[in-house]
């Protein structure tokens, strides 16, 4: 088993108090199994993705990932699981506006230590991204700019990829392709893919379906 989310809790202050956004969360995910995240605006999902990816700490139950516990480790062991262990796609890309499209795709792998130029020219050509390789961001439309994040996620050969709405600022037909891509990607690496997404289509093309309301999963 790959995840492991046990029991898993968190609320937010606010000027009213606290208000509770997971209610005992249990999740499990195996290597190679793609799982997408659903649930109403709000209902805690990118919470939820934050506290697997290490971004967060929940305020209770436990969170494994690869046999490392999150919550036994300091802000340097969380960031070092997300380096060597787990690939993260944004909505909003994240990209780097001062680097080109190749750097920004082996930005986190040299982070990692493990920059690979054949690695990288694999992901590029899958990806669609040879002739984009020394343009800037700027210079891209929004589905190349999501797929040179995916490539970016991706190139540190990462054991598990959490996805938050990485479709979601793009068209229909390009979402269409750039998740063919990123499916077909994970599926050559056997890396597991939680994803969440509101597009009921999407969720239909992954393996397992999990429905997040009211701080707790169906």
């Amino acid at each position: 088993m790959l995840l492991k989310a046990r029991n898993v809790t968190k609320s937010f202050q606010t000027a009213d108090g606290s208000v509770p956004v997971l209610r005992g969360i249990d999740l499990s995910v195996d290597a190679g199994e793609t799982l997408a995240l659903t649930g109403e605006s709000g209902s805690g999902k990118s919470t939820l993705l934050h506290l697997l990816g290490g971004l967060d700490t929940c305020d209770d139950g436990t969170i494994e990932v690869d046999g490392r516990t999150l919550s036994k480790l300091d802000d340097t062991g969380r960031a070092q699981v997300r380096r060597d262990t787990v690939g993260i796609i944004f909505q909003q890309f994240n990209l780097i506006p001062s680097l080109t499209v190749a750097a920004n795709i082996a930005f986190q792998a040299r982070l990692a230590g493990k920059a690979d130029k054949a690695e990288l020219a694999r992901l590029s050509d899958a990806l669609g991204l040879t002739e984009q390789l020394t343009k800037y961001p700027e210079q891209l439309s929004g589905g190349q700019q999501q797929r040179v994040a995916i490539a970016r996620a991706l190139a540190v050969r990462p054991k598990l990829v959490l996805a938050d709405e990485p479709t979601g600022n793009l068209d229909e037909d390009t979402a269409e392709q750039v998740l063919t891509q990123m499916l077909d990607l994970v599926a050559q690496t056997g890396a597991a893919l939680i994803m969440v997404t509101h597009s009921p289509a999407l969720a239909a093309r992954m393996g397992r379906r999990a429905h997040l309301r009211l701080g707790q999963l169906a």
